[in-house]
């Protein structure tokens, strides 16, 4: 079977800038694929030359099978495209621009109207799109994205500035769209959400894919601690330090922030033996490694504004 994407060595530069540095990838038939980051690691500028919406500098793509540059007409009605950032026709309605969308590509107005009853719209049907949230507007420019039912979808940051509500129905629509078959391309700021929604993610960072796999065998690769926490109080901090070592578990970190007794460790068993020997397991938390720390690990933890 043909790969839905297939990109080999895409490099663009602008001026001094060297925003993608010799990307590759495949992203199969049916697959649900990520694309991590921080903020300038090059995700949007790799997904608009996916998309075949910029020319890339260096590099091969194919969509589909097809090369999406110059810009190919047969493949615009097989993908749909979300921006992460969209404009519309200020005095047209949510419902009027759905069909406006659908009218591209020969989609009636009973399936576009449908397309805002799947991203939760229907409401809000008969408002302007001047005048809708910013929840209100992503859930229409993916529904854009999607009302014509295409093979291949491209969504940038699709869960910004929605609710926790709203983000969770959202990720009930996209399982949806990929069970019936269509391959999914996002970027995401949300690390649980490429974890929760994901079949293989790439991080990126200064132009270049660091890392590509599962979530989970990401996680795996890495050699972390598990963190534990439990109410403040329950344990002095010196006692706590003292019996931990006694008992041979190995701290990373310890500290009592007034709110929580927290520590970090490689050696979870002792250190558990012995908060229930103490009776301090009120509020008893055990995290391991997460996507996020593989996030942390390969891109560093500096603030990007």
């Amino acid at each position: 079977m043909t790969a839905a994407i297939s990109a080999d060595g895409i490099r663009q530069r602008y001026g001094d800038v060297q925003a993608v540095d010799g990307v590759s990838l495949t992203v199969e038939a049916g697959e649900f694929y990520g694309i991590l980051g921080p903020n300038g690691a090059g995700k949007t500028t790799t997904l608009e030359i996916l998309e075949g919406i910029r020319k890339p500098d260096e590099g091969r793509i194919e969509l589909l099978g097809l090369a999406p540059w110059p810009r190919n007409p047969k493949l615009l009605p097989r993908i749909g495209v979300q921006f992460q950032a969209s404009a519309f026709f200020n005095r047209l309605t949510a419902r009027e621009t759905i069909r406006t969308f659908g009218s591209f590509y020969g989609v009636g107005p009973k399936r576009a109207d449908a397309m805002l009853e799947r991203v939760g719209l229907t409401e809000s049907a008969g408002v302007m799109t001047d005048k809708m949230s910013g929840g209100q507007a992503q859930r229409l420019s993916i529904a854009c994205a999607l009302v014509h039912g295409p093979e291949l979808v491209f969504l940038d940051e699709p869960t910004t500035g929605l609710d926790p509500q709203a983000r969770r129905n959202l990720w009930d629509l996209l399982r949806d769209i990929n069970a019936e078959g269509r391959t999914v391309v996002l970027t995401t700021h949300y690390l649980d959400e490429a974890e929760v929604l994901c079949d293989r993610v790439s991080v990126m960072d200064h132009g270049r894919i660091l890392r590509t796999g599962a979530p989970a065998a990401l996680v795996r690769e890495i050699d972390d601690t598990v963190r534990i926490s439990v109410e403040s109080g329950l344990l002095p901090l010196d006692t706590a330090r003292e019996l931990f070592t006694a008992a041979g578990a190995e701290i990373a970190s310890l500290e009592d922030d007034g709110v929580s007794l927290s520590l970090s460790t490689r050696l979870p068993a002792p250190v558990l033996s012995v908060l229930a020997d103490r009776g301090a397991l009120r509020g008893l938390e055990v995290r391991g490694a997460t996507l996020e720390d593989v996030f942390l690990q390969l891109t560093g933890r500096e603030y990007r504004a």
